[in-house]
């Protein structure tokens, strides 16, 4: 056994020393009683006494608490990055103690997050059962009524086949964003940095939606007239389903015959700040916080009044995370919401 670990000696000198008290006072007491007290022969035998107690009494200790300590790391595997060698093991108390205290809280963070995990894990499961089964069920309706006779009528199979499409639609639109989202989380999507014109880019999106914005009489426009380009470093792709997907959720909560404003603003080391701000329904605090997970909806009832996958704002948060940038919310409920985000900004092209 190596003596190079941490080895606890309080315990044999303690033992030691009241042990030769004892017999060295018993002695004493037995040399005046007798007539043969000695103080030179009492002091060789308590020396001798305490040293042989020492040793043994170390010796014992050592051994036993090795063996028990050893048998506690090779059962919880305490040093999970190193062979449980004798020197790489201690029988100093308070190491030991400092040890199994740190793999206590180690073992206690992991099973904490393995059940955060887990519940995530069924809290995402569950989502997007329920996000197929609505448009599965839709389209399995439709069929199943042209199969049981519909079908015959013409008016009524082209507007039953027409509904069945939308309802294929959206399981595309869905599966599609599943597959980006997952993408985004691993980190398997590659991101083509290029320049480009973000005020060029914003009045693309604006068109896209246009008639979408129309139909609930929202206005898509700018904070100001911006007469130069404000050129970025980003995936310009990317940066365009980010923008439509922020507008997008505009316009789905937004009030009717409001404003969506979008602002660039300019900020130090070379970056700019996007704003995109509406004068919807706005939302509560408590639900902010969770706003970027995955098909969490701010309203529980599960009476949507709009559509959609329920991922557009993670993959928002995802698409700038890429991007080594930030996204900010805020909202107040009854006034509207605020989404903005960082990119960097271009330098002097000439």
């Amino acid at each position: 056994m190596s003596g190079a670990h941490k080895e606890s000696l309080g315990y044999p000198i303690a033992t030691a020393t009241y042990a030769t008290l004892f017999l060295g006072l018993f002695l004493g007491v037995l040399g005046k009683y007798f007539g043969f007290f000695e103080w030179e022969i009492i002091f060789i035998f308590t020396t001798v006494t305490f040293v042989f107690i020492f040793l043994l009494t170390h010796f014992r200790v050592r051994v036993f608490i090795y063996r028990s300590i050893k048998k506690i790391y090779d059962d919880v595997s305490l040093l999970e990055d190193a062979q449980l060698t004798p020197h790489k093991i201690t029988t100093n108390m308070e190491s030991l103690k400092q040890e199994v205290q740190k793999y206590a809280t180690d073992k206690k963070l992991e099973i904490e997050s393995l059940r955060i995990q887990e519940e995530y894990r069924k809290d995402f499961i569950g989502n997007v059962a329920h996000e197929l089964k609505t448009p599965l069920f839709t389209v399995q309706g439709y069929i199943l009524t042209l199969l049981d006779g519909a079908m015959n009528d013409k008016s009524v199979r082209k507007k039953y086949l027409q509904r069945a499409d939308k309802g294929v639609e959206r399981l595309i639109y869905l599966v599609n964003d599943l597959d980006m989202i997952t993408k985004l989380e691993v980190g398997d999507m590659n991101l083509n940095y290029s320049y480009f014109d973000i005020v060029k880019l914003v009045k693309n999106s604006f068109e896209l939606l246009e008639m979408k914005a129309a139909k609930r009489n929202i206005t898509l426009t700018f904070d100001a007239e911006y007469l130069e380009p404000v050129m970025v470093n980003a995936d310009e792709e990317r940066i365009q389903q980010l923008l439509t997907n922020l507008l997008d959720n505009s316009i789905k909560y937004g009030k009717e015959d409001g404003t969506t404003e979008i602002s660039i603003q300019h900020l130090i080391q070379n970056k700019i700040l996007v704003r995109v701000t509406d004068n919807g329904e706005g939302i509560s605090n408590e639900h902010l916080t969770r706003l970027f997970e995955r098909f969490y909806r701010v309203d529980k009832s599960g009476n949507r009044k709009v559509g959609g996958s329920g991922l557009g704002l993670s993959i928002v948060k995802h698409i700038i995370e890429a991007h080594d940038e930030r996204i900010y919310v805020e909202s107040e409920f009854g006034v509207g919401s605020e989404f903005s985000f960082t990119l960097e900004e271009a330098e002097d092209i000439e």
